[in-house]
């Protein structure tokens, strides 16, 4: 489970629109801004023990520093494929197809895409196909 995540972008407004469209299909928006050095993410309605600002944070950097991957959490295997779709039209670059990753266990099933500073980001699902 993620708490929260922090990471540094080189254009915040940019990154801002990237990960509005990305994050979309899995049910997370914009909570919070923090005037123009940051922008806090997380889903419609906080979980009780959730940060109520959000589990996923920009903040505006001159020269991004610190790289990671990131994973989000799917609930379907058709909002996986949704996330890919998202992130290649708002200018991502495709890290991993949607599909199966068996190497970790037989319902992974994840899409990678590099996004606008170069971060790896994935959504997976860890549920078999739905009916």
């Amino acid at each position: 489970m993620i708490d929260h995540i922090v990471i540094q972008v080189s254009n915040l407004a940019a990154s801002r629109v990237f990960y509005s469209a990305v994050l979309k299909p899995l049910g997370m928006h914009v909570r919070k801004e923090l005037d123009d050095d940051g922008v806090l993410f997380g889903g419609v309605k906080p979980v009780p023990g959730e940060d109520p600002a959000g589990e996923f944070c920009l903040l505006q950097a001159e020269v991004p520093r610190e790289r990671c991957h990131l994973a989000f959490r799917a609930r379907t295997r058709e909002q996986v494929d949704a996330f890919y779709q998202a992130a290649l039209a708002a200018g991502g670059i495709d890290n991993g197809a949607p599909g199966l990753r068996p190497q970790y266990h037989g319902n992974y099933y994840a899409a990678f895409v590099h996004d606008l500073d170069g971060y790896n980001i994935e959504a997976v699902c860890h549920w078999p196909a739905s009916d």
